[in-house]
């Protein structure tokens, strides 16, 4: 049997075109050919992300941008916003780090409060907050607007947002919202292959950088900027992810934003549908919904999640995730980003149908 198409959180399927893209010829890294692809690349990112700065690219997954802003901003001590796994761990990498970090905690399944946030930076002490937008392992989306509206009402407090499962499935303003660093992974709403990141990086937090000791030299933001300059990067790029990348901006820059987040919208809307047929709630409270992904709530225990996924794979070669972490089974996860569409969900779904039948 060939490999099951995905509808796994990230990474998700991946278009033809953009496997085509990606065998471009391999060129010099240190050249006018690829300054003149990294510069190709920047119009139509810049414009998902909501910056007139450049975004910078780094071969990695999220998680060493994620580092890199604890590395790169934080002096005094962080305050991490955790409501999943996800956001959860950005606390454990800040003290790993050696930073003086607090969290505010909230059960999986909740969305974090602005007003609680105001109140804890009330407390003073914070140079930097970390918020995830779209947390992953729970389907749950934070007030991003609200919560941004909070940390700058703080004076030399620098708001990272990790947009990873959000970024092009829903709006993330950076320079509108007054974002410090905004740092996405490319596996999951934009569907492109692991193994590349995308970070946008304020000018405050540039200069916060520049007084910021024991940063390091790899995620150095300093150097990225530097090489940026010259429409490069300081290490060697990922080039085949690169020409990737410029042909799913341009496609998502032809489709238009809103008519993405328009899409991503209406397809997750059908999963919840088909959930709520079944009896099943969403695991994110009304009105704080992932919009990329759905995470089910089976606490219950009514339906074997395993048993129901190794069957989908087996009869429709279709894979789902079985839930994350601690909620591992009592939930499980659907996701729609990425280049899905009606016909693709409803496929999913008519598939979805055929096999629950035999579990409830």
């Amino acid at each position: 049997m060939s490999l099951p198409k995905l509808y796994i959180p990230g990474p998700v399927d991946i278009a033809p075109e953009t496997y085509a893209a990606m065998a471009e010829p391999i060129i010099g890294h240190r050249g006018g050919d690829f300054e003149a692809l990294y510069a190709s690349i920047q119009p139509a990112l810049k414009q998902i992300a909501g910056t007139e700065r450049n975004v910078f690219l780094s071969t990695s997954s999220a998680w060493g941008v994620m580092e890199a802003a604890v590395r790169n901003l934080v002096q005094t001590k962080v305050l991490n916003l955790c409501c999943g796994a996800f956001s959860d761990k950005w606390y454990g990498v800040a003290k790993s780090c050696g930073k003086q970090a607090e969290k505010i905690q909230v059960e999986w399944g909740e969305a974090i409060d602005p007003e609680v946030v105001r109140a804890k930076l009330a407390e003073g002490g914070f140079d930097t907050v970390t918020l995830v937008h779209n947390e992953t392992s729970t389907g749950v989306m934070n007030p991003l607007r609200e919560i941004a509206e909070v940390v700058k009402s703080f004076d030399g407090v620098l708001l990272v947002v990790d947009t990873v499962s959000s970024f092009s499935a829903a709006p993330t303003p950076m320079d509108e919202l007054g974002i410090d660093v905004l740092l996405a992974g490319v596996q999951k709403a934009l569907a492109l292959p692991p193994g590349l990141s995308i970070f946008g990086v304020s000018e405050a937090a540039l200069e916060r950088a520049k007084t910021t000791e024991n940063r390091g030299y790899y995620f150095d933001f300093l150097e990225f900027a530097k090489a940026d300059k010259g429409n490069n990067t300081p290490s060697t790029p990922a080039i085949a992810l690169l020409y990737a990348l410029r042909q799913k901006v341009n496609a998502i820059a032809e489709e238009g934003l809103e008519n993405r987040y328009a899409r991503h919208s209406k397809l997750n809307k059908m999963l919840g549908d088909w959930a709520a047929k079944h009896g099943f709630k969403n695991f994110a409270p009304e009105g704080h919904e992932s919009q990329s992904l759905i995470c089910i709530d089976n606490q219950d225990g009514r339906l074997d999640v395993p048993a129901f996924s190794k069957a989908l794979r087996a009869k429709h070669n279709l894979l789902i995730n079985g839930g994350y972490g601690k909620i591992k089974g009592t939930t499980f996860r659907i996701s729609n980003m990425g280049n899905e569409t009606v016909e693709t969900m409803q496929h999913l779904i008519d598939c979805l149908d055929d096999v629950i039948k035999d579990f409830i």
